[in-house]
């Protein structure tokens, strides 16, 4: 196997696993309960601790400090604003967890956040311009 791609599955395997340690088990009921109120330091802290553990995929991947900078910040901006989004949407409809297009809703989140480590995966892995 190439060693490109080696490092593509890597990479996309290890930021699967970070999203579900800070997802699902770093993820604490204030972080949760905050995440749509827009600036409001729960959800703040949430996307935070993703771009904090986004970090060590340049261990998998080495990246200039410039490259590591923007991928960290859009990592952060990205994870706040899908998480904003999608509890603007849940809420504003006013869907629990007993209604299905509120785990429609949880799916296409997750799914976009699989989409953001498959852009970040790409970055590190194309070639500088």
């Amino acid at each position: 196997m190439p060693e490109a791609v080696k490092l593509t599955l890597l990479a996309i395997a290890y930021l699967s696993f970070k999203h579900a340690i800070a997802d699902f088990v770093l993820q604490i009921g204030y972080m949760h309960r905050n995440k749509g109120r827009y600036g409001h330091p729960g959800g703040i802290l949430h996307a935070f601790v993703h771009a904090l553990l986004t970090a060590p995929v340049f261990l998998i991947v080495p990246a200039s400090q410039e490259l590591m900078g923007a991928i960290l910040a859009g990592e952060f901006v990205l994870h706040y604003h899908l998480d904003w989004m999608k509890e603007q949407i849940t809420k504003g409809a006013g869907w629990t967890p007993v209604d299905a297009p509120f785990w429609y809703a949880i799916g296409v989140d997750q799914f976009l956040h699989m989409l953001t480590y498959i852009a970040i995966t790409g970055l590190l892995i194309a070639p500088p311009l």
